[in-house]
Order: C-alpha cells, then structure tokens, then sequence
C-alpha cells in the first residue's frame, strides 16, 4: 500500500508526506571531512565532554521536496504529537478544498482504497496521505482518530521497513551537510545547525522520484547478475531436451 501511495496519490490529487524523528545526535566530535590549511590537520579534543543529544522532527513531501523540520531536545509523544498537529493543520489550510464528491474522485483519493473498506463512520473527503512508522504511540485512538477527523490517512511501515520512510532518506543528507567533520558544543548548537541546514534545503529543494532512475539502474544491474539479459525462456523444458 504504501509503495502504491507513493506512485498514484499525489497524481491523484492527495498530497503525500512522511514523518520521521532523526537522532539523536551527540554534542561530540562528528566524523568527516573538513578543511584544513596544509601541514595542520584537524586535532579533536582529548577530553571525551558531552555537551547533550538533539533530534530532528521531520516531516517531508517527496513530490516537492519539502521539509518542515524542528530540533528538539528529546521527542516523546507529548512533544512529537502536537507538532505533528500543528504542521498538518497548516498543510491542510494551504492545500485546496476538495468539491468533487468522493465517488467521483480517482480510487487514489478514496478513503476505501488505503483502508480496504468503505468508512464505517462519516469521514470528511481524503487530503493527505502520511506515511509513518509503527510505534506503539503512533497507533493510538487519540492521534489516529485525530487524523481521520482532519482527512489525513496514516499508512504504517512494517518491521524492517523503515526503508519505505523517504524522509529517513533526506533526513540523512541534512544531517550529513550540518554535521560532518564538525564539533558541536552544545545540544542547542546541533539543533541550530540541523535547522539552518533544513532551511538552506528549502531555498532549493530536491524531489524524491519513487521507483525512479536508481530504481532502474538497480533493476538492470540485477539482470546483469542473473544472466545478463532481460530476456525470458518460454519453454526451459526445451533447454533441458
């Protein structure tokens, strides 16, 4: 389902974002490349001083690639819930109205599609599409009932599955770009770089393709290992006479 949301919702007319929380991150020395003037390389402190950890909230659109991001300190469900809220409520409010009754909408932009089933309560039309993992918390009446009431579906990623997640995918080159070969002193400092590099991301951001030329370049590099054509025999019988 949620490979299918990522080829079909947003053509369908429902944005589709993803939520992560990246961390934590050490106030320690990063590793990584830095520049250095010649004949002084980089010297990291003897002293092993933490200086605290920080997370990244993530929430992430591959279409557009934006990020809409916060570093926080920790990120239990108390600090995690109500931003999330407070984020989609303003996703919601710059998207447009749906007028389209649901029967007339793509089957991508149906409530039946994503639950696999027609709602069995009155539901307002499908908006958004947010794709998370499955934390104990995450599942929820509270939050998921909350959901269902602003029109956002959650899909849920399986065990071992947080790979289906984009948002790990760019939270990882934020985090690169803000931390590596640096020495954070502070747990505020990491949240102001992470930060800084999200907006820095936004200036010019980058939308992630499901299933696209990487995708492709896996594929064929595979058949090139298991046979070296795409190519398939009809009657292997044949081979064997």
């Amino acid at each position: 389902m949620i490979e299918l949301a990522y080829r079909e919702a947003e053509a369908a007319g429902v944005p589709l974002w993803c939520q992560d929380e990246a961390g934590p991150y050490q106030a320690i020395p990063q590793p990584g490349a830095s520049w250095q003037p010649v004949g002084r390389p980089q010297r990291q402190p003897h002293e092993y001083v933490r200086g605290g950890t920080a997370k990244l909230l993530t929430l992430f659109r591959p279409a557009t690639g934006e990020v809409r991001a916060r570093g926080v300190t920790n990120a239990p469900n108390a600090v995690l819930h109500p931003w999330l809220q407070a984020e989609l409520t303003g996703v919601l409010a710059a998207g447009p109205a749906v007028t389209p009754p649901e029967a007339q909408r793509p089957a991508a932009a149906q409530w039946a599609t994503w639950l696999g089933h027609a709602p069995r309560a009155p539901l307002p039309p499908l908006r958004l599409i947010l794709i998370w993992d499955n934390l104990a918390g995450h599942l929820s009446w509270a939050i998921v009932q909350w959901l269902f009431q602003h029109g956002v579906m959650p899909l849920y990623t399986p065990l071992s599955g947080s790979w289906l997640n984009l948002a790990e995918a760019v939270q990882r080159i934020i985090a690169g770009r803000a931390l590596a070969g640096q020495h954070p002193q502070s747990a505020q400092e990491v949240i102001t770089w992470l930060e800084e590099t999200v907006a820095g991301w936004n200036a010019q951001p980058t939308p992630f393709a499901w299933a696209g030329k990487r995708r492709e370049r896996r594929v064929r590099a595979r058949q090139r290992r298991l046979g070296g054509a795409a190519a398939a025999v009809a009657n292997p019988q044949l081979l064997v006479a």
